[in-house]
């Protein structure tokens, strides 16, 4: 969910739905939009839920969307290892994990629709590394079969109304933690501005006992929240300014200036615990 408005883009009514769930009133049908060679999703709204470009579709458009992989910061995913995905969007973040990373995903998306109109229209890959389950994630992740899994689990929630993240309460970030493997990074999309962050932050910070980071927020007023699972990190600032730059390097993000605003009162000037 990205917080700008699209008063310059054209909103297509055009929507996809399963025979199987057109009674069910609480999905919202998904609507298309373009605009500079950039199709965005929507769910009736124009708030919008996820983006990709058509001439490049693995680019993540949108900056929440990069910030949302901060977590490379800290890990860098094998073959053996399982990316979690909660709300699929317009399938940025899977085009993306799938196209630079050698590791599984398995992304949980609540409404069919999303996953038909991002087949339709989003270019959603076709992948054996890639499972798409549709259930409630605030469900999905008090699943014991689902706990220890995930390298990462990168989590962006939200429905028509834009209120804030659809599943916010602590059990919900515990369970978030507890998917996580031993060594594991959860990020959240939130919005900075509005009434639902100090309460999300709180909650994170319940969950993952205090081991909570936080990115600026950005111009359309995300803001990503990074909860940490494992062994306290102390890293020297040169190491980990190092790392940021490999992953700019290779997967082509802005991971220096993310270094470098978590930096930010984690210490010393030769070392940072994060």
């Amino acid at each position: 969910m990205n917080a700008r408005d699209v008063d310059a883009v054209r909103i297509v009514r055009a929507s996809i739905r399963s025979p199987q769930i057109l009674d069910k009133l609480e999905f919202e049908p998904p609507t298309l939009s373009e605009s500079g060679g950039i199709r965005y999703l929507h769910f009736g709204t124009e708030w919008i839920q996820g983006a990709m470009r058509s001439s490049r579709p693995s680019e993540l458009v949108l900056d929440y969307t990069q910030q949302m992989m901060a977590w490379l910061l800290f890990l860098e995913p094998k073959r053996s290892d399982t990316l979690g995905i909660l709300g699929l969007g317009a399938g940025s973040l899977l085009r993306f994990s799938l196209r630079h990373m050698p590791c599984s995903a398995e992304t949980v998306e609540w409404n069919p629709q999303v996953t038909a109109a991002c087949r339709a229209w989003f270019r959603l890959p076709g992948s054996d590394r890639s499972t798409i389950t549709h259930a409630d994630a605030g469900e999905w992740v008090l699943d014991a079969d689902n706990h220890g899994r995930f390298i990462a689990l990168m989590v962006d929630l939200y429905d028509a109304s834009a209120q804030g993240p659809v599943r916010d309460s602590e059990d919900f970030y515990q369970g978030c933690y507890h998917a996580l493997a031993d060594a594991g990074v959860m990020t959240v999309n939130l919005f900075g501005y509005h009434d639902s962050y100090a309460r999300n932050l709180a909650n994170i910070k319940a969950a993952f006992q205090g081991r909570v980071l936080e990115l600026p927020e950005d111009e359309a007023g995300n803001r990503i929240v990074l909860g940490l699972k494992g062994p306290l990190l102390r890293i020297p600032v040169a190491q980990f300014i190092d790392r940021a730059e490999q992953v700019e390097r290779k997967y082509g993000l802005p991971a220096v200036r993310w270094a470098r605003a978590l930096l930010q009162g984690r210490g010393g000037a030769r070392s940072a615990t994060f």
